[in-house]
């Protein structure tokens, strides 16, 4: 039997998942690869290669010294570089490729949400009176609020937030997700929290915060997804895995 090759691009939960259950499969030769930007990343169940790849043409040369059969693209929905390389490296090689993407979170009664393009818009949109802000984006664009030290800070991330931001006031919490709700609301109780600044992540991992928001009456300034390119789209792991059974399935194979 043939093995398939498949390289996914991963750092997401479901990305493990998917790569967890293909690895079962006897017909699939699995490589996951991470950015390398948390420094301790989780245990993968598959080999793990780290670090980037050198832009689009270093992927696409990649795939085919490795001879790939399907690339995945499960990285972070924000993750806006590595997923536009995936696209144009998959039709340079003419290699199978798709994505997983999670549904967005939409609004609900009682949210109060300000929609925003970019984090960097974020900030204006906290408003120049002083309040308390829980920046829950990451740690790699949290540098865009120096532009804002009036306001107090609770900055939650995986790693370190490194520099630190230049403010007056600001906590800092080292945390992995999930994020159950009940223990989000006792938090943004705990610090005063009057307004949460959130990518539009999808999920239920991190979406506590946004539950404990409407619950608390808490303005949430949402940086929502860019529009992803017309690609084939799993939003499941269950979906990936039919995908993968169409691709390598016997008539995909002989192009009917």
């Amino acid at each position: 039997m043939r093995r398939h090759r498949i390289l996914i691009l991963g750092g997401t939960t479901e990305a493990r998942q998917l790569a967890a259950a293909l690895s079962q499969r006897p017909d699939c030769d699995l490589l996951l690869s991470l950015a390398g930007r948390t420094a301790e990343p989780m245990a993968q169940p598959v080999p793990v290669r780290s670090g980037g790849f050198g832009g689009s043409d270093g992927l696409a040369a990649f795939l085919n010294e490795e001879k790939f059969d399907l690339l995945i693209d499960a990285t972070h929905p924000f993750a806006a570089r590595i997923s536009h390389n995936a696209v144009i490296a998959a039709r340079t090689t003419g290699i199978a490729f798709f994505a997983m993407r999670r549904p967005v979170w939409q609004q609900q009664p009682g949210d109060r949400w300000t929609r925003v393009s970019t984090i960097a818009e974020a900030v204006p949109a906290l408003g120049a009176a002083p309040r308390c802000v829980f920046l829950a984006i990451g740690r790699q664009e949290a540098f865009h609020f120096n532009n804002a030290p009036q306001h107090r800070y609770v900055i939650r991330s995986v790693d370190p937030v490194s520099p630190p931001l230049d403010v007056p006031d600001a906590t800092y919490i080292l945390a992995t997700g999930p994020f159950e709700e009940d223990a989000e609301r006792e938090l943004l109780e705990r610090n005063k929290v009057d307004v949460i600044v959130a990518k539009n992540s999808g999920g239920a991992a991190t979406y506590g915060k946004i539950a404990a928001a409407r619950q608390l009456g808490i303005e949430v300034i949402m940086v929502e997804r860019q529009q992803p390119a017309e690609i084939s789209t799993a939003n499941t792991v269950e979906d990936a895995l039919g995908l993968v059974d169409h691709l390598f399935s016997p008539e995909m194979k002989r192009g009917v």
